[in-house]
């Protein structure tokens, strides 16, 4: 075979984390390739719901309005609804604002809301053409249609071979590094020989074990359905346990059911597979079936190791969620927007490579805080078998049906409005943040509380006119001067050691105030690495905070 093509970074897989990857690194001029051994684009919906802390890092990369603009109409409601079947009884609803209603509150939200962004409901079918796009718009060369066979870390980086899916060709790369977001059965983690370590295999009545999932068309749902339009449809009875959500709302469903004791996922029909539905609807209705295919719930794995040597994980690769609260593609968007920075840092030279240590220390903690929310809520989902007089048209019927209304609108509260998970999850710990000796607020999942404390999210503002705080953030450091402290020491600092560094002055009242120190360095990942009130180390500040050589 020919010499091998020479290239910064290989990444196996082309879904939302493997595309960000290759978007964070080709921005920053980092030559990046991508394989991935589908045609093109996931055709099925797979993830459903963008978190805001995602959204955000989207309007960082300057398309947030592009993602929500994608999916349901503008005044689609993306309520979640629970029945005893979608046409039947209506349990419990709560209600979330349409794509068109976030655009306007969200400038009015404080406390545990105060966001750039609100969490925006869209298939990631959507969303992979998008970040497809823009991957390539930044340079980015992906390569659908080719996997990944194999590869060797050696001294002079990992030698990789790739081949067409009709196997007529093959290619091999000599990359510094090979980014495995290749995911759950990952073939980079497989030869690196590192295990998930949690929990699998879980047994509930719901969301545990195998699940049958249908992408299908059903332009008539909605009459035969007497209730208001939902994004999340669930149902809750002793037959047929499923959810689904809308993914244009003009009739396209991502159907999801629970297979029971007995069905064969193998032997099961087109028609059959249609029955699976109309038992969920609760009546006859015409659907026509885009795709269907199996899949395991009840996980809540995490890699033992998110690399070694030159060879990283992330996404499913390193971590393998449950879907409750949609946390999977929300995290792996985050591995992502982590390793992208430090990888460019230490391809280009700025950093020693030893800064990549800090991704797996950091990311790791946050997949296992992560599954075990995700774990958490598909349990309190699954509650307990439905009591059998649920359907019935009696005082018992009526009682069940209060009795499990009431644990769904707690339980729908408890998933869907979770600032806490969304916004809290920090670093503490990490080699590269620099701790001031304030303690966070504690860990909730339904509340958070801002804090600049290092380690976490920077509190956001709205500065007025629609202008967020983070739209003042650089494309790579920040240096938020909220007091009278200089910053020069730190300018002088950044440039000596290569870094891109904005020097940020709202200006704003009540910032000082809610960031409680003069000057706080804000990584290109938008996290806290240190505050204070002097410059006078800003050196040995940048020099841990970016992993600077010695």
């Amino acid at each position: 075979m020919d010499d091998p093509e020479r290239i910064p970074v290989l990444v196996a897989g082309g879904g939302p984390c493997g595309l960000v990857l290759a978007l964070e690194l080709a921005r920053r001029g980092v030559g990046v390739v991508v394989v991935d051994d589908k045609p093109g684009t996931a055709f099925n919906p797979q993830a459903n719901a963008t978190q805001a802390r995602t959204m955000e890092h989207y309007r960082r990369l300057g398309f947030a309005d592009e993602i929500r603009a994608l999916g349901m109409p503008d005044d689609y409601p993306t309520d979640i609804a629970y029945f005893t079947r979608f046409a039947t009884h209506e349990l419990a609803r709560f209600h979330l604002p349409s794509a068109r209603e976030a655009r306007a509150r969200v400038a009015g939200l404080s406390g545990s809301w105060s966001a750039a962004e609100l969490p925006h409901r869209v298939s990631q079918k959507f969303v992979e053409r998008v970040l497809r796009a823009k991957a390539e718009e930044a340079g980015a060369t992906l390569l659908y249609g080719w996997r990944l066979t194999g590869f060797e870390d050696g001294p002079e980086g990992v030698l990789a071979e790739a081949e067409a899916v009709d196997g007529r060709a093959r290619r091999r790369f000599l990359a510094a590094y090979l980014v495995g977001a290749d995911g759950p059965r990952s073939l980079v983690r497989a030869r690196l020989g590192i295990r998930y370590a949690g929990s699998s295999g879980v047994a509930r009545d719901f969301m545990g074990g195998r699940m049958y999932a249908l992408y299908l068309r059903c332009p008539g749902f909605h009459a035969a359905v007497p209730h208001a339009k939902a994004w999340m449809h669930v149902t809750y009875n002793r037959d047929r346990r499923a959810f689904m959500a809308a993914v244009d709302g003009a009739g396209e469903f991502a159907f999801h059911t629970q297979l029971r004791d007995g069905e064969d996922e193998d032997a099961i029909t087109e028609a059959e597979a249609r029955a699976l539905f109309e038992s969920a609807v609760g009546r006859p209705v015409a659907a026509e079936i885009l795709s269907r295919s199996a899949w395991t719930a009840g996980h809540a794995l995490v890699a033992e190791s998110f690399g070694r040597g030159r060879v990283l994980l992330a996404g499913d690769a390193a971590h393998l969620f449950t879907p409750a609260g949609g946390l999977g593609y929300n995290t792996a968007v985050e591995d992502a927007v982590n390793l992208g920075w430090k990888l460019a840092s230490v391809v280009k030279g700025i950093a020693a490579p030893s800064l990549l240590e800090s991704y797996g220390a950091e990311r790791g903690a946050l997949a296992r805080r992560n599954t075990a929310y995700a774990r958490r809520l598909a349990d309190s989902l699954a509650w307990r078998p439905a009591d059998p007089a649920l359907e019935s048209d009696t005082p018992a019927g009526e009682a069940a049906r209060a009795e499990a209304g009431a644990h769904l609108a707690a339980h729908a509260r408890m998933e869907f409005d979770i600032p806490g998970i969304t916004f809290g999850g920090r670093y503490d710990g990490s080699p590269i943040v620099l701790p001031d000796g304030t303690d966070p607020p504690p860990d909730a999942p339904n509340r958070y509380e801002p804090t600049a404390c290092p380690g976490g999210r920077p509190p956001h503002a709205w500065l007025g006119e629609g202008r967020s705080l983070y739209d003042l953030f650089g494309p790579e450091w920040t240096l938020l001067r909220l007091g009278p402290a200089p910053a020069e020491d730190f300018a002088r600092a950044a440039a000596a050691a290569g870094l891109d560094l904005r020097v940020a002055s709202p200006g704003h009242d009540g910032l000082r105030d809610l960031y409680q120190r003069d000057l706080v360095l804000i990584r290109p990942d938008h996290m806290v690495a240190w505050r204070g009130d002097d410059a006078a180390g800003a050196a040995a500040v940048l020099a841990r905070a970016a992993g600077l050589p010695a």
